[in-house]
């Protein structure tokens, strides 16, 4: 599992990381995970508990930095110490989902799937990103349906930004259901997987599953709702943040998106790059980036998403080699 944290410059970096990166060395060497500084990230990476562990102490710290009353050496050894028991206690309760998909209950099957669902277990508010076919959508569905049945909560919305890679939504023939269709499919799919179709139906006539273009959700709180935004790399940062902040009291939010596949006229505008760099430092959200390891669909895409980004790398570093020469002709 990778994850990184943005903290601010000034006195509460120094006080996060400590005198000569202290503290990231006792969180290198008591938990096994890597560590790095540099300007106002942090990166962290390693088994998905381990990484959990040094979020939450580095969260802590952080805090009491911006309290003025940063942490000796003891006490973050003990605050480690203590997160990590916290942490395994609560892996006794594992996350297990009341979702079936061909009459089997649907399982994480790689290391950083596991992570996501354990964040969403333990967070109101998850943003998965990770190339096609590694089950962003497909376990966020999953886990909405778990919330569902276990009356956790009351309502599952679910929610995509209707952004087109070729003819414009207006062109489409029939009422709004008919032209937000195409773009709700893939959700409604994965649905299909776990409900029959006479109880999707019936859970949509009566509001209970409600399928909404996100354009469509200015205005809104949603109470006791499970709510996915899937495709979130084609939102803009407005309506991302429009979008984050329609949830209510006892709801959980699941944002996916693959930042390789943005359609958006400029990709710099994406919602989703911007709010992983804004929120990575927050607590309470949980970030995981599941990566081309997880995909678990056909073989071939794993080897399909592989050559493209390899092409995107060869890429990028001709197009970064170019602008080095220009500058220095």
């Amino acid at each position: 599992m990778e994850l990184t944290i943005h903290v601010p410059a000034g006195p509460e970096r120094v006080g996060v990381i400590g005198s000569a990166e202290r503290n990231l060395k006792m969180l290198r060497e008591a938990l096994g995970v890597n560590v790095t500084a540099r300007d106002d990230t942090i990166r962290l990476s390693g088994d998905h508990v381990a990484v959990g562990v040094a979020r939450a102490v580095i969260d802590r710290i952080s805090r009491a930095s911006r309290q003025g009353q940063p942490f000796t050496r003891e006490q973050v050894l003990e605050l480690i110490a203590s997160e990590s028991g916290q942490r395994e206690q609560s892996g006794n309760r594992e996350f297990r989902l009341s979702a079936y998909a061909g009459g089997r209950q649907i399982n994480p099957k790689s290391g950083n799937q596991r992570a996501y669902l354990d964040a969403i277990n333990a967070n109101d508010l998850v943003i998965a990103t990770g190339p096609a076919g590694t089950g962003k959508t497909y376990l966020a569905v999953a886990a909405a349906v778990h919330l569902l049945r276990t009356e956790q909560v009351r309502k599952v919305i679910l929610v995509r930004p209707a952004v087109e890679a070729g003819e414009k939504l207006g062109f489409l023939p029939g009422d709004i259901e008919a032209k937000v269709n195409p773009y709700l499919r893939p959700l409604l799919d994965a649905l299909h997987d776990m409900m029959d179709y006479s109880q999707i139906r019936r859970f949509m006539e009566s509001d209970v599953v409600e399928l909404v273009p996100l354009a469509f959700m200015r205005g809104r709180t949603l109470n006791n709702s499970a709510i996915i935004l899937d495709e979130a790399q084609n939102t803009t940062r407005g309506q991302m943040q429009m979008f984050l902040t329609r949830m209510g009291h006892g709801s959980k939010v699941i944002i996916t998106g693959d930042t390789t596949q943005i359609d958006l006229p400029d990709a710099a505008d994406s919602g989703l790059i911007d709010a992983v760099r804004r929120l990575s430092h927050v607590q309470g959200i949980g970030i995981v980036a599941l990566t081309r390891e997880d995909v678990v669909r056909h073989p071939l895409v794993q080897r399909i998403v592989d050559a493209y980004a390899i092409d995107r790398e060869r890429t990028n570093g001709v197009a970064a080699n170019g602008s080095g020469a220009g500058a220095s002709a």
